[in-house]
């Protein structure tokens, strides 16, 4: 793609283009109905996240801020952020959220590696968990120290720490890590939260 490529408008239609990292991180104009990646030199287009995984991952980011500000050790927590894109050295993925922790300042997302990195999987990738593993995969390359992968089709998470096994957290359980002393995740929370959207609201009389 030539330097024009930059200008233009991405959307479902750009899916394939191959485009290097500069012209990606260039592209200030595109169709927000989607969610772009750079995987292997071209352009991968996916839908937006639903509502099943946008509720939880909201409600993730409150409780995360929530530590922050009331826990003894919340300070730890130098930034969360939802729907960013990470940098790699030659591609570009979208995790639905993102920390960085025990930095002790305000994070460069174009440099700093994030700390632990959170996808939720969405009901058209639920029969794509390779593509999940290549993730778990890049991150740990980047320095990313946790991968956690929530799934609610399992139901459950998977939780990925650098150099180490995968390991599964049952729906029922309560998840903490020593990267966030005094954090505790309540995925039964999470989950109920996803659930609810799976069934149709009542009609208003």
């Amino acid at each position: 793609m030539n330097e024009e490529s930059s200008k233009l408008s991405l959307g479902l239609g750009a899916a394939g283009v191959r485009i290097s990292p500069g012209e990606f991180d260039a592209a200030m104009d595109y169709d927000s109905s989607y969610r772009y990646e750079l995987l292997e030199g071209r352009l991968v287009v996916r839908s937006i996240a639903g509502e099943a995984e946008a509720e939880p991952n909201r409600y993730l980011g409150r409780l995360l801020w929530a530590w922050h500000r009331e826990h003894p050790q919340g300070g730890l927590l130098d930034l969360t952020l939802a729907d960013r894109v990470i940098h790699f050295p030659e591609s570009r993925r979208v995790a639905d959220r993102v920390l960085w922790a025990g930095l002790g300042r305000r994070p460069d997302p174009a440099v700093d590696p994030p700390t632990i990195a959170i996808d939720f999987v969405q009901a058209e990738r639920r029969g794509f968990l390779a593509d999940y593993e290549e993730r778990r995969r890049a991150y740990a390359e980047l320095g990313v120290a946790e991968y956690w992968l929530v799934d609610r089709f399992r139901p459950g998470m998977y939780v990925s720490p650098r150099g180490g096994e995968t390991v599964f957290v049952a729906e029922n359980e309560t998840y903490a890590t020593e990267l966030l002393p005094g954090f505790e995740l309540p995925l039964p929370e999470l989950l109920v939260l996803a659930d609810s959207w799976e069934v149709p609201p009542e009609n208003p009389q």
